[in-house]
């Protein structure tokens, strides 16, 4: 339920709402916007009593969300949400930032290596995992602390911000303290005891789309995360599996505008994971980026054919460096531009 405020409404009538919210037992988020505020009412039940609120001082009308998910839908917060990185970056809003790395971090000389190069070509958040999620217990399962340690190292040589997955509460702790974005990804989706933890934590997240998941349940998912008071959440299209084993997975470039639409959440597109085959990665990010995601998650190893995981799909650094130049591109032409480091922008 959403309570709108008339234009003006003073603050102690800002304040009798919440105050009445919270006295009839449900949490109470004001959010200010460029006309006026809005009071959301969380934990409704279906059974509150509206003429209670209707009848306070400075209150214009009762709006009740029909969504299942209520915080990440447009009719809670008709304004796309930005969220703000260190180092003055965006994510939504006019700039497409572009997040790229191999799929896992292997050794010091791999991950330096594949961060200059994508911080060479111009990408501005190094992505790579410490800890792994495999289909067989017999593959590569990623580093650990280990692995973050070397991407601590990794942001302090290029200046990049760090993108990695947390498989669980206990590992969160762990990447909570070296990334700027926490990673919960597709298998963990519907992991609903990590996204409430992950809602409790105060950095951005990026919410992989689930193998089989429909779009309301990624909205559901990222419920989880906002119901427990973390705003930043940022959803990523990755594909979905199909009946097609010609490619890895079925890449949804329509979950894009569907979200836009039923969310103010922004979202990003991962067309190595949506496609598995490194030929496909680049036509598909085009796609992506003029399809109006709001950035690209890439996997970029510099040397794919010795890669521990996922080296099928990830480019070589000039393959990156083209990419980059198409992107930049079509960013221009759909009047948005390529996120850039802040001091780079001055």
């Amino acid at each position: 339920m959403l309570i709108v405020m008339r234009h003006g409404a003073p603050q102690q009538d800002i304040d009798r709402v919440v105050s009445t919210i919270e006295d009839m037992g449900y949490h109470a988020r004001p959010m200010p916007g460029k006309q006026r505020t809005t009071v959301g009412l969380v934990g409704n039940d279906g059974r509150v009593d509206a003429s209670r609120l209707e009848a306070l001082p400075g209150v214009q009308e009762i709006i009740h969300v029909t969504k299942p998910y209520k915080q990440v839908s447009r009719e809670w917060k008709p304004e796309s949400t930005v969220v703000r990185l260190p180092g003055g970056l965006t994510i939504g809003g006019d700039d497409v930032i572009v997040m790229a790395g191999p799929c896992s971090v292997e050794s010091e000389r791999q991950i330096l290596d594949a961060a200059r190069a994508v911080r060479d070509a111009g990408a501005t958040v190094l992505r790579a995992g410490a800890f792994k999620p495999r289909s067989s217990p017999y593959s590569f399962q990623g580093m650990g602390r280990a692995g973050l340690k070397l991407l601590a190292r990794a942001r302090e040589e290029t200046g990049l911000l760090i993108v990695t997955e947390a498989m669980d509460a206990e590992g969160l702790d762990q990447v909570l303290e070296v990334a700027d974005i926490v990673q919960i990804g597709a298998r963990n989706m519907q992991n609903y005891s990590l996204l409430k933890h992950a809602g409790r934590a105060r950095k951005p997240v990026l919410l992989k789309r689930g193998l089989s998941a429909t779009i309301s349940e990624l909205l559901l998912s990222a419920e989880y995360i906002l119901a427990e008071g973390n705003p930043d959440v940022v959803l990523c299209e990755r594909g979905v599996r199909g009946f097609d084993t010609t490619t890895r997975n079925l890449f949804d470039l329509s979950a894009i505008p569907v979200v836009h639409g039923l969310s103010h959440l922004p979202i990003i597109a991962d067309p190595s994971h949506g496609t598995g085959h490194r030929d496909m990665v680049i036509p598909m990010a085009r796609a992506a980026v003029a399809a109006g995601a709001d950035g690209l998650l890439v996997e970029v190893h510099p040397t794919p054919d010795r890669a521990l995981s996922d080296g099928a799909q990830s480019l070589y650094p000039e393959q990156f460096e083209r990419l980059m130049r198409e992107t930049r591109i079509i960013v221009e032409v759909i009047g948005r531009r390529l996120a850039e480091p802040a001091g780079a922008r001055a």
